[in-house]
């Protein structure tokens, strides 16, 4: 999910109760809720960020570490600022509580979208994908960011615990409903080709929870379509995308760093080619963000030239 999300979750856990545990309960909460995408500093460094990306800072170790870490800082800044700025005790106990829900809750709801994570970093490296909520989602921003701010307001915790329990709700019948979409559209693909998907795909889309996504891949190639439960139906486009990773140019390819790199994260990765100096742009993405790329290669696609026998 997004930051803003994920800050809003450690918020609201905070105003249901939970920040008058401890001093700097809430702020423990936020942070936690946020510490795995530590990971994004490697945007700063030359390394293909989709290839680390909820990786190492997402994956068992990690979840064990990096509250124990979070703790211990917390708990000294606490012992550093003067009594009367907060009169709550500091309790060690809640403080590791806290920093292992707000870690978990965050890994947990990367799982949920279509993007990926990697559970069991570093001892294994195999992406899991939960399918079930876009990773920018704001049905749950208004009922969290709602609760938290009538919570405040009221100076009660009541508004937020409903916020927590409505979201939980709302991701439970989420996750529920893209199990079951995902078992109608496997039957409809296998009834009309004869044989079940070697993968398949049942996304969300942003802002409209009852849409979803499909992707299927058929082999040598891919089909999309979408799934809608009023009415209940899937639709599969007309045109297929091609993978053409059998094409020779495509071998060279792997070769490139960027490229090994991007299959590291890829899914249902497709093949392009235009003329280069000296040979050919061989470009690779991926079909979940395939409307992202705009004919251009960034954050989710890599490329790199192959040159021609005898340039």
């Amino acid at each position: 999910m997004d930051n803003l999300c994920h800050t809003l979750v450690g918020a609201a856990l905070g105003e249901a109760g939970l920040k008058r545990r401890t001093r700097l309960g809430s702020a423990t909460l936020m942070i936690a809720s946020n510490l795995p995408d530590l990971d994004v500093l490697v945007f700063a460094t030359g390394t293909p960020a989709v290839a680390f990306r909820r990786g190492w800072t997402h994956g068992v170790l990690a979840q064990a570490l990096l509250p124990i870490a979070l703790a211990v800082v917390m708990a000294i800044v606490a012992a550093t600022r003067s009594r009367s700025e907060d009169a709550t005790p500091v309790r060690l106990g809640w403080l590791l509580l806290f920093s292992y829900v707000g870690v978990l809750l965050h890994v947990a709801m990367d799982f949920l979208n279509n993007y990926g994570v990697r559970l069991l970093m570093p001892f294994q490296p195999r992406w899991f994908y939960g399918d079930t909520l876009f990773v920018i989602d704001p049905w749950l921003w208004l009922m969290l960011g709602a609760g938290i701010w009538l919570a405040r307001r009221q100076g009660v915790p009541r508004p937020a615990r409903a916020a927590v329990v409505a979201s939980a709700l709302y991701i439970i019948l989420m996750f529920m409903s893209a199990r079951a979409a995902r078992t109608i559209v496997t039957e409809a693909w296998t009834a009309a080709n004869g044989s079940a998907p070697q993968a398949l795909m049942v996304g969300p889309m942003p802002v409209t929870p009852l849409r979803r996504e499909v992707i299927v891949d058929a082999g040598d190639r891919y089909a999309t379509g979408t799934f809608t439960w009023f009415p209940t139906e899937v639709r599969f486009d007309g045109d297929a995308i091609v993978k053409d990773e059998t094409d020779p140019r495509v071998a060279a390819a792997r070769q490139a760093p960027d490229i090994r790199a991007f299959l590291t994260w890829s899914r249902f990765p497709f093949w392009t080619f235009a003329p280069a100096d000296g040979g050919t742009r061989v470009s690779v993405g991926d079909m979940r963000f395939r409307g992202m790329l705009g004919g251009r290669v960034g954050r989710f696609g890599a490329s790199t030239t192959v040159t021609t026998k005898g340039n």
